[in-house]
């Protein structure tokens, strides 16, 4: 969060903090003042299993190694942040961390509405813009609200950025493209092509489309059901195999067939034992969680590829303990996997299946689909095993990064989301988790990624998307 070449000092809210620990360190070289309220507010909220805490007691702990063995002058001229040396080159801090000690003036309008913390901070942000007319005084916060006060008081506001993925969540890669007009006629004198292993191969002496990455899928107009995914490309050549047809009745997997273009790309990737991790992407209807569990079912039962699936979902409120929920950690998680039950009973349904049998399939599915609480995944290692990450949109870039690798060898990991339905608070569609995933992993050739757009549900769910 550079800013302009004058001098600047940043004051953080208490939800900056809670958000990302290592925000004390990511302002370059600018100074940072913490409020005794936000102190406070840190101290109030370090207990317990859920991440704001783990978060809030990071902070503690930088704090305390920031200012150990200083004394009160030192406190009152700053903190060196630069104290503090990361490895990973994430941060690069050169300013001073200025910590409230002594009571400000309060300067704001005794009847303004709002919690008494946030107005404190408001209240200590004026003060300083007044004491230190030669510094920018800008507060940074993650709350809407707080930030449209502090602009009706002419306090200088910016949200914090340095979580932000994308500038637009437009702008997020899809996973499919259509291949460029007349593309085959000016590509003919350079395609080599091949079978192997009854699959269909395709080599262009040159780049494909101007953006092109492993397991990316493509598709052309101009010639008749070719789909395919890029397995090899860089500048001078790209290698892509036809996928795999998941539409008829030969390609079905687990008794579902791919009702489009972009359910059969979904399926090509799910099913591809070179590919540790996928994300899936839409809305709802699309079809990403049923897709999901009948690849899951037919690689672990069928095939027996893995030991057994291992479902999981952000329990919103994110963080929240769940032991307000009678029984064992799966009855606990089981009122949130209602998408879970509602697509195995489809799974299990078949027309051929009497009740019985109905019955048995699902007994046995039970003992093969583990449910688990995202609360519990620290320290464990998840070897030869589907995961599933339903609802990841409401996960934050750390716990998804917590979750990832958590993966063991022979396990694979899909995560599923609509970016566009966010329940979690201070997560948008440019900071989401899901999305800082599909980012950082679309170039690696062991992911793949797609966005469903068509809803599958009913003609019905159709037309409520759009008229309602």
């Amino acid at each position: 969060m550079s800013g302009e070449n004058s001098s600047r000092l940043f004051v953080l809210d208490t939800n900056v903090l809670m958000h990302d620990p290592a925000a004390l360190f990511r302002f370059q070289e600018h100074d940072i003042f913490i409020p005794m309220v936000v102190l406070e507010e840190l101290d109030s909220s370090k207990k317990g299993l859920s991440e704001v805490a783990r978060n809030t007691r990071q902070v503690s702990r930088f704090l305390d190694e920031l200012i150990n063995d200083e004394d009160k002058d030192a406190i009152e001229t700053g903190l060196s942040l630069s104290k503090i040396q990361f490895t990973n080159g994430d941060t690069n801090a050169n300013g001073r961390l200025f910590l409230q000690t002594q009571v400000l003036a309060n300067t704001l309008p005794a009847d303004l509405p709002g919690n008494k913390a946030d107005n404190t901070i408001l209240g200590t942000t004026l003060s300083l813009q007044q004491e230190q007319a030669d510094k920018v005084i800008t507060l940074v916060s993650k709350d809407i609200n707080l930030r449209i006060k502090a602009r009706v008081l002419g306090i200088h506001t910016e949200d914090y950025y340095n979580d932000k993925v994308l500038d637009d969540a437009n702008l997020l890669y899809r996973g499919i493209d259509e291949l460029p007009e007349k593309f085959w006629d000016k590509s003919a004198s350079s395609l080599d092509s091949w079978q192997d292993n009854s699959q269909t191969w395709y080599r262009f002496a040159t780049s494909i489309i101007d953006e092109c990455y492993p397991q990316q899928c493509l598709y052309s107009d101009e010639v008749e059901d070719f789909e395919a995914l890029v397995k090899q490309t860089d500048k001078n050549e790209t290698t892509v195999q036809l996928a795999t047809n998941y539409k008829g009745d030969k390609g079905k997997v687990w008794g579902i067939n791919a009702r489009n273009r972009e359910q059969n790309f979904a399926l090509n990737l799910l099913m591809d034992n070179t590919i540790d991790l996928v994300t899936l992407t839409g809305v709802a209807g699309t079809g990403k969680t049923l897709l999901t569990l009948a690849a899951g079912l037919q690689q672990t039962i069928e095939e027996k590829r893995y030991r057994e699936i291992i479902m999981t979902r952000v329990t919103v409120p994110v963080g929240e303990d769940i032991g307000y929920l009678p029984g064992s950690e799966e009855e606990k998680m089981t009122p949130w996997m209602g998408a879970l039950m509602d697509n195995l009973e489809v799974l299990t349904n078949s027309e051929d299946n009497g009740d019985w049998e109905r019955a048995a399939t699902a007994e046995l599915l039970t003992k093969r689909i583990k449910i688990r609480s995202l609360n519990f995944m620290r320290g464990r290692t998840f070897m030869n095993r589907f995961v599933i990450v339903d609802e990841a949109q409401n996960l934050t870039s750390k716990q998804m990064k917590t979750l990832i690798t958590r993966i063991g060898p022979g396990s694979k990991i899909i995560c599923l989301g609509n970016i566009g339905q966010i329940d979690t608070p201070y997560i948008t569609e440019t900071t989401s988790g899901l999305t800082y995933v599909v980012d950082r992993f679309k170039a690696w050739q062991h992911s793949g990624h797609i966005t469903l757009q068509r809803g599958e549900r009913s003609r019905l769910a159709d037309f409520a998307s759009e008229a309602l």
